[in-house]
């Protein structure tokens, strides 16, 4: 149980930096600016939020795709 919440954390953590990375392109020139602008700002919450929102689609499409390979074994 321990391993599949660490991995799926691992899941996790890696939407949210491809997001980030994606969606702040001079993150990766200058973090400690983007950090100090997230903090001026006082929005801790949104890149969360945004990690979530599309760490539950791929979490519903894995588990469609889950189901449909089990009907499929099923039938064999």
């Amino acid at each position: 149980m321990i391993k599949k919440i660490k991995i799926e954390l691992i899941y996790f953590t890696v939407i949210l930096l491809v997001l980030a990375v994606l969606q702040h392109s001079d993150l990766l020139h200058s973090p400690v600016e983007r950090v100090d602008a997230m903090v001026e700002q006082g929005n801790y919450l949104h890149p969360l939020l945004w990690a979530f929102a599309v760490y539950a689609v791929v979490g519903l499409i894995r588990l469609i795709v889950k189901y449909v390979l089990y009907l499929k074994n099923k039938a064999k």
